[in-house]
């Protein structure tokens, strides 16, 4: 299952999601998280052996510690692609991704925004510091971590109509 944690640039969707992780896998799910970066970035920092590596010319690398590990390839990649690797998480949350077809709490934050930019259709709820409502949408305390993550277990749990 995956649900997408939009709003404009500074809305707090970063913060947000750190917020809600520890509560979310407190309460027994395994999250994974996956962040769309609009700009180039270098996976594989300069001066690391991956990263010397990639600059000679590799394909990709790996690195592993026998807990955790990373493979960077370049490749084409979509989010679509990007949820597979996770088949051992109950809820996939993705940063961003306003105008995609997931479905997705829209943070509106007071001096940031004023209104919610993303399709209507796709709103589970409405994450805000203002006195907006949507249509069909509650709308959850931006400040209120808890009360997001409560939503979010009813969501996975399927405690709601939402589809």
């Amino acid at each position: 299952m995956a649900v997408a944690i939009s709003g404009v640039k500074n809305s707090g969707k970063t913060t947000l999601i750190q917020s809600v992780l520890p509560l979310l896998t407190a309460a027994g799910l395994t999250v994974a998280v996956v962040k769309h970066d609009g700009h180039s970035f270098d996976p594989d920092p300069p001066g690391t052996d991956t990263g010397r590596f990639m600059a000679a010319g590799a394909a990709g690398t790996a690195i592993f510690d026998g807990e955790k590990f990373k493979i960077v390839k370049k490749q084409p990649v979509t989010a679509d692609f990007l949820m597979t690797q996770f088949p051992e998480a109950d809820l996939i949350l993705l940063e961003g991704f306003k105008h995609s077809h997931l479905p997705k709490l829209e943070l509106v934050r007071r001096g940031n925004s004023e209104r919610p930019v993303s399709d209507p259709a796709t709103l589970l709820a409405l994450v805000t510091d203002l006195p907006l409502t949507a249509d069909g949408a509650p709308t959850l305390p931006l400040n209120d971590p808890a009360a997001v993550a409560e939503f979010l277990l009813a969501y996975v749990r399927g405690e709601m109509d939402h589809a």
